[in-house]
């Protein structure tokens, strides 16, 4: 067993084909295959299951690519202090909601860690996404929250693959709206005011069930529905329709613009915004300094 199978394996689970982690190696597709082969030989384990719909991780491979990403973690470290390198190029990967703490965070930690060679990813994708994301170990780390209504589908969806919720802070309910919008005066804005105006929120793709909703309140009625895919979208429709959407209120003029403001709402109800790790894993020290900025946010928040 070398070290550079054990990236081959964290490249291959992380991309999701042999093909594409082929690409990103700069190996050939064959080389690729028979060095994973034989790792797996060697071990004695199946690492990846293999079908004709493409490759996943095995049971005994989410274990064995935990302890893996540890052994490569601690090179990097060895590789740091011993031979007055970087460690080679520093990998990364967060999937999370569309929340502007985690970008900020993710600034903080490029800014640290970005030297010379880097591979960084910043998922802002659908909840359901985020959980696979994690579970398959494509990310370190998931950004989500639980509240009366999803938690107890969440947190069995957690248990069966093996994941952990860490909480971060608990945020009352909040809606965006722009600055020129008529109820943009409002010290506290109630449901029904809203009722005129569109109701804006991320979409779910297939998995568009209440319960992934990145949105609190997600079961009420509303009459004006629109549903986008990314934040600049819905924060452009916010100002050019009279748009809303609910939120935690947290908000980063520099990445959300001057001309979006948050005002608590009247309901009562509140979202524990936190991140999701995978028990087999251990955070490294990416993780950790991703981690530290994203608390240095939420609490400045």
């Amino acid at each position: 067993m070398t070290l550079q199978q054990l990236r081959y394996v964290s490249a291959v689970a992380e991309k999701g084909t042999i093909t594409e982690a082929a690409d990103g190696l700069y190996i050939s597709q064959p080389s690729l295959t028979n060095a994973i082969h034989e790792l797996e030989k060697e071990m004695n384990i199946r690492i990846f299951n293999r079908t004709n719909k493409g490759i996943s991780l095995s049971k005994e491979g989410e274990d064995f690519l935990g302890y893996a990403r540890q052994v490569l973690e601690q090179a990097a470290i060895l590789e740091d202090r011993y031979k007055g390198s970087d460690g080679g190029k520093k990998q990364f990967c967060v999937s999370t909601q569309h929340y502007s703490f985690a970008v900020n965070a993710f600034v903080d930690l490029i800014k640290e860690y970005g030297q010379d060679e880097y591979d960084f990813s910043l998922r802002e994708t659908q909840t359901y996404e985020i959980i696979d994301d994690v579970a398959r170990m494509r990310s370190e780390i998931g950004i989500l929250f639980l509240n009366d209504f999803n938690e107890k589908v969440i947190s069995k969806i957690l248990k069966s693959h093996d994941l952990e919720f860490h909480p971060l802070f608990v945020a009352r309910p909040h809606v965006f709206i722009s600055r020129t919008h008529p109820l943009a005066d409002k010290s506290v804005i109630t449901s029904e005011q809203l009722m005129p105006y569109p109701y804006l929120s991320f979409e779910q793709g297939e998995h568009n069930s209440f319960y992934f909703s990145e949105e609190i309140f997600s079961v009420f009625e509303r009459k004006k529905n629109i549903r986008v895919r990314d934040r600049a979208t819905l924060f452009n429709l916010l100002i050019g329709l009279n748009g809303y959407t609910v939120c935690s209120g947290v908000i980063d003029q520099k990445l959300n613009g001057e001309d979006i403001i948050a005002v608590p709402l009247a309901e009562e109800g509140d979202m524990r915004i936190g991140y999701i790790t995978h028990r087999k894993g251990l955070v490294s020290r990416l993780g950790k300094t991703y981690l530290e900025a994203l608390d240095k946010y939420v609490n400045a928040g």
